[in-house]
C-alpha cells in the first residue's frame, strides 16, 4: 500500500473534526424563553440553539469557554435524550504538553514484559521494542481529547501552544463520557478493562455511544442549529509509531457505533441505556451484533506445562493471562498489509474499508473487522513466560466454533509466519523458526486438535518444550 493511502487511513481513524461553516444556516428554530426548571436542551441559562459570542481566532477566554461548554452540553443532552446531573470542567492543553505528560508515565518491568508478549504474539512489535512506548507515541499523536473519570474532568488537546482552539464535535464526544460516568460510574467493576479483549468490548459501548452521537450531532449542524464550531485545522497527527496496535485499539470505535445504532433503532435510547448494565461479552459480539446475548465466549484454560527454566510473567493487580479476542486475531492478519506497504497481504488492506458509492468511509462502521480468518473465534487465552536470561515465550490457546474454522486459522497463521520469514523445522512436527536476521526471530509450534489451536513460542526450537512440555515433537 502506498504511504499516502496509509496516512489517509490513519488520519481518518483519528477522528479528525469535520469543518462545518460557522455561519451555515438551515431550518433553525427560534430560541424559547428560559424554563423554570432544568430541561433537555438547556444548560446554565444557554439553549442548544442559542447564538453565543465566541471567537476562536485568538483562542477562547474563560467566559467564552464556559458559554461554549454550556451550549454543547445542552446540545448533547438534547440529542442523547439524557440530562446532565452536574457541570463538567474542561481544560485545554497543547499537544506538546499532552505528549510530555504521556512520556512521563512509568510502568513496572513485569508489566512491560507482559505487554510486550501480547504484541509479539500478534507479530506487531518485536522483542527489542518497548510496546508501551509505541502505544504512548500512538496516543500522543492521535488523541483529540479525553475524559478523566478520576477527576471528573475533560481534557481537550489543542494543536497549538498559542490561541488554543477546540472542536465542538470532540467536546461533544467527551461530554458523553462525562454523562456516562454521572449515570453509570465508569470506574465500576463491570467496566473492567484489564485485558485487551475486555478493554475493546467495554469500549464498544463506552466509545460507540459517543461516536454515534457525533454522527447525529453533525446532522443537526445547519438544520436545527445555526452553527457548529469546528476549526478547519483540527485532528491528530498521522505520526504513529506503529499502526498495528492502533488498528487493534480502534476496533470498538468502528464497530461500536453500528452496534449501538442497531440497539437504538430497535428500542430507542432506553435500550442503549440498558447496555451499560448488560454489556456485550466479547469483541465477536460487536463485530457480529446478531451474536449478542446468543453466543457466549468459551472460557479457555491453559494448564501450566513449563519446566523449571521458565516461569509465568505475573503483574500485580492484573489477570495472570491475556485474551486478545476476535479483534486481536483480525488485526494480526491485517497488519502485514500496512507494515509491508502492501507487498504482503494476508487480509488485503482494501477489505478493511467500508465505503460509500463515492468512495468515502461510511460514517458508521467505516472499517471492516470481519473476515473468515478471524470469524468463528470462540475464545482464547495467552500465557506469557520468561526465563532467567530475560528471554520471553508464550502459550496461546484458541477455541473456534468448528474444526473447519480452526483449520482456516491455522492455514492463515502459517501464511503469516511465512510472510515473516519462517521456515519449517524439518526434524520437528508442526514447528517453524524465523531466522536470527529477521525482525521476529523465534521458534513456533502450531498444532490443531478438533476445534482448538495451540501456539507455543520460544527463542529456539529446543526451548519450545521448556515453555510447554510436548511441544515440537521429533518427526517419527
Amino acid at each position: 500500500m502506498k504511504k499516502h493511502v496509509l496516512l489517509l487511513l490513519v488520519v481518518t481513524m483519528s477522528t479528525v473534526g469535520y469543518a462545518v461553516p460557522t455561519e451555515q444556516r438551515g431550518n433553525v428554530q427560534a430560541t424559547p424563553p428560559d424554563p423554570s426548571e432544568d430541561v433537555l436542551g438547556w444548560e446554565n441559562g444557554v439553549w442548544h440553539n442559542e447564538s453565543i459570542a465566541i471567537d476562536q481566532s485568538d483562542g477562547l477566554n474563560d467566559s467564552e469557554l464556559k458559554a461554549f461548554v454550556d451550549r454543547t452540553m445542552a446540545r448533547v443532552e438534547l440529542v442523547r435524550e439524557l440530562e446532565f446531573e452536574e457541570d463538567v470542567p474542561v481544560e485545554i492543553v497543547s499537544r506538546e504538553a499532552f505528549q510530555n505528560q504521556r512520556s512521563e508515565r512509568s510502568a513496572s518491568e513485569e508489566f512491560r514484559m507482559f505487554d510486550n508478549v501480547k504484541f509479539e504474539a500478534l507479530l506487531m512489535v518485536n522483542e527489542s521494542t518497548d510496546s508501551l512506548a509505541v502505544q504512548q507515541q500512538n496516543t500522543g499523536a492521535s488523541v483529540l481529547g479525553f475524559y478523566d473519570s478520576q477527576s471528573d474532568q475533560i481534557v481537550l488537546v489543542s494543536e497549538g501552544n498559542e490561541s488554543p482552539r477546540i472542536d465542538e464535535i470532540t467536546l461533544a464526544h467527551e461530554l458523553v463520557h462525562a454523562l456516562q460516568d454521572q449515570r453509570w460510574n465508569l470506574t465500576s467493576s463491570r467496566f473492567d478493562q484489564r485485558t485487551r479483549e475486555k478493554a475493546n468490548t467495554v469500549a464498544g459501548i463506552v466509545e460507540g455511544d459517543p461516536e454515534l452521537l457525533e454522527v447525529l450531532y453533525r446532522q443537526r449542524c445547519g438544520e436545527l442549529w445555526d452553527n457548529c464550531s469546528t476549526p478547519e485545522r483540527m485532528g491528530g497527527s498521522s505520526d504513529l509509531a506503529n499502526v498495528g496496535p492502533f488498528i487493534l485499539k480502534f476496533q470498538p470505535r468502528s464497530d461500536g457505533p453500528g452496534f449501538v445504532q442497531d440497539v437504538r433503532e430497535e428500542g430507542g435510547w432506553d435500550a442503549v441505556n440498558d447496555l451499560y448494565t448488560n454489556l456485550p461479552r466479547s469483541t465477536e459480539q460487536l463485530i457480529h451484533p446478531s451474536k449478542f446475548g446468543e453466543d457466549e465466549p468459551t472460557n479457555v484454560t491453559v494448564r501450566d506445562r513449563s519446566t523449571d527454566d521458565w516461569e509465568q510473567i505475573r503483574v500485580d493487580q492484573r489477570p495472570d493471562t491475556m485474551t486478545l479476542g476476535e479483534a486481536g486475531v483480525f488485526s494480526m492478519f491485517l497488519f502485514p498489509a500496512f507494515d509491508t506497504g502492501g507487498q504482503t497481504e494476508i487480509i488485503p488492506a482494501s477489505h478493511f474499508r467500508n465505503t460509500t458509492e463515492s468512495g468515502e468511509l461510511q460514517p458508521i462502521d467505516g472499517l471492516n473487522y470481519n473476515h473468515p480468518l478471524s470469524a468463528g473465534w470462540d475464545g482464547d487465552t495467552l500465557v506469557p513466560y520468561t526465563n532467567s536470561d530475560g528471554e520471553k515465550g508464550y502459550v496461546w490457546k484458541l477455541a473456534w466454533d468448528s474444526e473447519r474454522e480452526a483449520a482456516e486459522f491455522v492455514e492463515g497463521y502459517r501464511q503469516l509466519l511465512d510472510a515473516r520469514g519462517a521456515e519449517p523445522a524439518d526434524d520437528r512436527q508442526n514447528t517453524y523458526r524465523i531466522p536470527e536476521d529477521e525482525e521476529f526471530a523465534d521458534a513456533f509450534y502450531v498444532t490443531q486438535q478438533d476445534d482448538t489451536v495451540v501456539i507455543v513460542n520460544a527463542p529456539t526450537v529446543e526451548e519450545l518444550s521448556g515453555v510447554y512440555d510436548g511441544a515440537a515433537p521429533a518427526v517419527e
